[in-house]
């Protein structure tokens, strides 16, 4: 009796076609998704104060249209909201605004500048209609100046990348947001990431990639950050990298916001330095 001899990339193809029958759709039951409260604040010296205060919504539900409707769902209205510094009580006033620089929309908002005061703390107090709360506090830390742009040119190359130096204390864990605008601030940002100075040694510097001809204008901008909003930052990177990638883990969004109320988001002081440069040669 004669014998067939098959190699065995034969039986691994038949095992995959087999494996490819066998397959068939299994529906997974999910429970019913229980909103959260979103909240972003941002307190920037010598601006007035906003803050939005919205729902979240389930990841499979289809993304609505942006018009009223929307916004009358997802903004939470009727909240009392405050915010305490030096013992006064600032009300924040129910009202649909929009920052034209950032595109950032906000529902509640009071005409005080917020003070450039890097001791005493700012408190947050949201209260809805059910008289849940929810708390923060934080504070504005020092600017840390942009000691320099650097432009530097490829060799042989029309092309350069620009350098920005900050100087780190280094008895101190400093942590930064680093952004980079080409031409003007309304534009997307080329860069924006968070960074923390574990590596530096006194003195830090951001670079970017040789992509940039005679004539660009860059706007480098390095925010002084504390820990809470680097690591609302970093999870925030990471959950939109994990929704991306159907082999990652889910990666929740960090966030220190207190209180009896089930709420995600960031309540932060903004300090930054800021330089332009045009390149040239």
């Amino acid at each position: 009796m004669a014998r067939i001899m098959l190699p065995l990339s034969f039986f691994a193809l038949l095992s995959g076609m087999f494996s490819c029958n066998l397959e068939k759709e299994v529906d997974i039951e999910l429970p019913a998704y229980e909103p959260r409260y979103v909240v972003e604040c941002y307190l920037e010296p010598g601006k007035p104060i906003t803050l939005l205060l919205s729902r979240s919504a389930p990841y499979f539900k289809p993304f609505p249209d942006i018009n009223q409707d929307f916004l009358d769902n997802i903004l939470v209205d009727s909240a009392d909201v405050s915010i305490i510094y030096n013992g006064v009580e600032i009300p924040l006033e129910n009202r649909l605004i929009l920052n034209p620089l950032t595109l950032k929309v906000f529902n509640y908002y009071a005409p005080v500048n917020v003070p450039y005061d890097t001791v005493n703390p700012f408190e947050l107090r949201i209260m809805d209609r059910a008289g849940q709360i929810i708390s923060a506090t934080t504070r504005i830390l020092p600017v840390v100046p942009i000691d320099s742009l650097v432009v530097q040119f490829a060799e042989n190359d029309t092309l350069a990348r620009v350098l920005t130096y900050i100087t780190d204390d280094p008895a101190e864990s400093n942590y930064y947001r680093r952004m980079m605008h080409k031409g003007s601030l309304d534009s997307l940002a080329i860069q924006d990431f968070a960074a923390d100075d574990r590596l530096a040694e006194g003195v830090i510097a951001f670079g970017t990639g040789f992509n940039y001809a005679v004539g660009d204008t860059l706007i480098a901008t390095i925010f002084h950050i504390d820990k809470a909003y680097h690591d609302f930052l970093e999870s925030l990177s990471d959950a939109a990298s994990a929704n991306g990638n159907p082999f990652a883990q889910p990666s929740p969004v960090i966030s220190e916001l207190g209180g009896t109320a089930d709420a995600i988001g960031i309540f932060t002081g903004l300090s930054y330095g800021r330089k332009t440069i045009v390149v040239s040669r």
